[in-house]
Order: C-alpha cells, then sequence, then structure tokens
C-alpha cells in the first residue's frame, strides 16, 4: 500500500491536451460517461500485452497556472491507503493540509487531496465498492 496508483493531469483546454497526449505517447483516453464532472480516464499500458503503465485522469483546469518557468503544477499522483481518515489525521499531524475534502467516488473509493509542507498537491484514495 501507500504506492502511487493515479495520476491527473490539468488542462484548460482538455481536448487539446487529450491529443497531444495521445499523439505524443499514444495513451487511450475516454470521456467517463460516469462521472458527476466532466472528467477523462488516461489508460497508459496495455493490458492484452501486459504492459504495465500507471492510470490517469485528465480534468478542466479549476484554477489559473502560473508563469512559464515556474515549476510544475499539472501533474497530482494519488496514493493508494488502506484507510482514508487514519491517513489524513497522519498527513495533517505531519503539517499536511486539505486541498479538497474527502469525497466519494461512487461504487469505487473515497478520495481527497492534500498539500504537503513544501506546496506540493497529492489525493490519497481508499478503496472501497460501497463509498457514496
Amino acid at each position: 500500500m501507500n504506492r502511487v496508483v493515479h495520476f491527473e493531469i490539468q488542462a484548460e483546454k482538455p481536448e487539446r491536451a487529450i491529443k497531444f497526449y495521445e499523439d505524443v505517447f499514444g495513451w487511450k483516453i475516454e470521456k467517463w460517461e460516469g462521472s458527476s464532472m466532466e472528467y477523462w480516464v488516461i489508460m497508459t499500458g496495455d493490458k492484452e500485452n501486459k504492459e504495465p503503465g500507471i492510470n490517469g485522469g485528465l480534468l478542466r483546469r479549476p484554477a489559473k497556472t502560473p508563469p512559464n518557468e515556474c515549476g510544475t503544477n499539472a501533474f497530482v499522483c494519488t496514493l493508494v491507503v488502506n484507510d482514508f481518515d487514519a491517513s489524513s489525521m497522519k498527513i495533517l499531524h505531519a503539517g499536511g493540509i486539505v486541498a479538497m475534502p474527502k469525497f466519494a467516488i461512487p461504487g469505487m473509493a473515497w478520495q481527497g487531496y492534500f498539500i504537503d509542507t513544501e506546496g506540493n498537491t497529492f489525493g490519497i484514495h481508499e478503496p472501497d465498492p460501497n463509498a457514496k
């Protein structure tokens, strides 16, 4: 547990970003119709050929980007945890802060986002088919 299992790319123009990543890396990107928000699923590996990959998602950028040459803010990694609430308490105790409170991905998991002591955003994900 506690390994990176998902990443997200934020995009001002999702269609442009989708074309870029499909053209450059050959990723398969499809709109997630079951989501309550505009969201695309990114498949980086090939299950048929047993080619591993960390899969991800793409969403419309919720805030402005920093100026060029300022580093990154667009890729967010999510780590799988056994217990969302216990992990959240550890994060807060270590100096992290909540960026987006715990929410259900219905039928899949509990998800939330935090900011570490260096200003980096990351997510935690507790699988739970009963989440709603």
